[in-house]
């Protein structure tokens, strides 16, 4: 069930198609947000000059830290005065706001944790890492997640208090970055009793339920070993770097999922957890990346393990982002980004994961303080972003909606919509040849098409019976005005290669409408 609040639902996910859309206000809600510095939002007076540049930038949501340390100084005794202010802001400057709970980790640490806490180690014990204690929390001391239970408890209920009936926070990220760097696993007395204890028979039900739907190294882990459906660690998964990240992975979701629970008892708007990616290099093992967080190899542990945690969310700074988009939509799990790149690729980036994996949204970091708001890539691309966000929210999930990135070693693709192959290769015809291209693509209707994006050309195959030619009958250009369609001009000749293919020069970010026709 849906929370209601004077007849208005709170913010909630909503399947449409094979989409997740977050509603707000009763209506899909596209994220094009920016996520500030970890600090910005630790001082009202520093966020006054900020709010205004997220408005330059076409922003209608800004991610915004608030940390433990912060809001319960003194054990029992919180201070809401830091958000109770950037609700004040947010809301003047017609914002939405995701806050990001910086409590028992961040990026891997136990950095933003209460003084309190930081001083009893024997009340609140660390982790072992590398024979030594660590300035991590211990997932497996149920002192620190209560404690953390109950400032986040604290928290989302101050929220409801004060947001339920404006609903200017919409999502809400529990803790940051989670898993064991310098590591694979916490070597600490509590983590060893607990490897070399039977694996809990939740989780073992869960493997032998969803045995089909695994991910190949986790069943390829248990099948090796002989698909035990009793026993430790080591006898169910076998030894070794991939077995400790496992038992990471499994002890940090249930920590998260008490803690969640907690926080959806007070205030039930949906909750992510976001992830530093492994690499990619051989090499590399478990502790080079934080071990047990929320990645792709061990998804079904944190789906059996975090069931209260709506979204697993990636922080995607690689270069293959692409491939890390695609195996973040396995399981039916909703595509959002809460980090990525702020640069000229995140600005094309977007286009493809909102166009192509029906994203929830985007949200590249440290966006406070890009030189120049309101001309950086990225506010060009959320200018046209923001236009079409309505037809976009309206075809996700439905099968009529693609996007792409092309580049001279990816200059071609191809994409099935509306009835028609379309071949979409960046455009050499153009005085300024096109390097890059990127955009996307949506079936409106029978031969219609709408895109966006810059770069590339278009030429189209049928793919149902009929005459075996495809003509360009029209394509103009122009843009969305409080909804409405207008168009400027009409993009015949040249621009569209004498009605042979529908065209988006690279200087610009275009929105244009196209239509086709068949003949023999």
């Amino acid at each position: 069930m849906t929370a209601q609040t004077n007849g208005a639902p709170t913010p909630y996910l909503h399947k449409q198609g094979t989409a997740t859309q977050l509603i707000v206000d009763g209506a899909p809600f596209l994220i094009l947000g920016g996520e500030l510095h970890n600090s910005s939002s630790s001082n009202l007076e520093y966020m006054q000059p900020i709010w205004q540049r997220m408005c330059d930038m076409h922003f209608n949501t800004v991610l915004a830290a608030v940390s433990w340390e912060l809001i319960e100084p003194d054990e029992g005794r919180f201070d809401f005065t830091l958000v109770d202010g950037l609700l004040r802001d947010a809301r003047s400057h017609g914002l939405r706001l995701i806050l990001l709970w910086f409590g028992s980790w961040k990026n891997g640490q136990s950095s933003y944790i209460p003084l309190w806490v930081k001083r009893d180690t024997a009340r609140f014990p660390r982790a072992q890492i590398a024979g030594r204690t660590a300035e991590i929390l211990s997932t497996l001391a149920e002192a620190n997640w209560q404690a953390d239970a109950r400032a986040f408890a604290a928290l989302m209920n101050h929220v409801r208090a004060v947001d339920s009936e404006q609903r200017t926070v919409i999502m809400v990220q529990v803790e940051n970055e989670v898993g064991t760097l310098g590591d694979t696993r916490d070597h600490s007395e509590l983590a060893e009793q607990a490897f070399a204890q039977p694996v809990p028979q939740e989780l073992v039900t869960y493997l032998i339920k969803h045995r089909d739907l695994l991910g190949t190294e986790l069943r390829s882990s248990w099948e090796n070993a002989g698909a035990r459906q009793n026993g430790t660690w080591a006898e169910l998964f076998g030894t070794g770097p991939a077995t400790d990240e496992f038992f990471m992975a499994w002890q940090y979701a249930r920590y998260v999922d008490h803690v969640a629970i907690a926080g959806k008892e007070a205030y039930n708007i949906p909750l992510f957890v976001n992830a530093w990616l492994s690499h990619q290099q051989p090499e590399h093992i478990p502790g080079d990346w934080p071990s047990g967080g929320p990645l792709p190899h061990v998804l079904d542990l944190w789906l059996a393990g975090a069931p209260q945690i709506d979204i697993l969310t990636p922080d995607i700074y690689a270069p293959n982002f692409e491939e890390w988009c695609q195996r973040y939509t396995r399981r039916g799990n909703p595509l959002f980004i809460p980090e990525m790149r702020r640069t000229e690729d995140g600005a094309r980036h977007v286009f493809y994961a909102i166009g192509q994996h029906d994203a929830i949204g985007t949200s590249p970091f440290a966006v406070d303080s890009l030189p120049d708001p309101a001309n950086a890539p990225l506010a060009r691309s959320y200018a046209a972003l923001q236009q079409v966000a309505p037809l976009i929210l309206a075809h996700q999930g439905q099968g009529t909606m693609a996007g792409f990135l092309l580049d001279l070693e990816h200059p071609m693709v191809k994409r099935q919509l509306g009835g028609y192959e379309l071949e979409i290769v960046l455009d050499a015809v153009f005085v300024f040849k096109s390097e890059i291209g990127y955009g996307l693509i949506i079936a409106t209707g029978p031969d219609t098409f709408v895109g966006v994006g810059s770069g590339f050309k278009v030429t189209f195959r049928p793919l149902t019976p009929g005459p075996a030619i495809v003509g360009i009958a029209a394509v103009d250009e122009g843009e969305y005005r409080d909804g409405t369609w207008v168009a400027e001009r009409r993009m015949n000749g040249d621009e569209n290669a004498q009605g042979v293919a529908w065209r988006f020069s690279n200087q610009s970010i275009s929105i244009q409408h196209c239509s086709v026709y068949r003949y023999e």
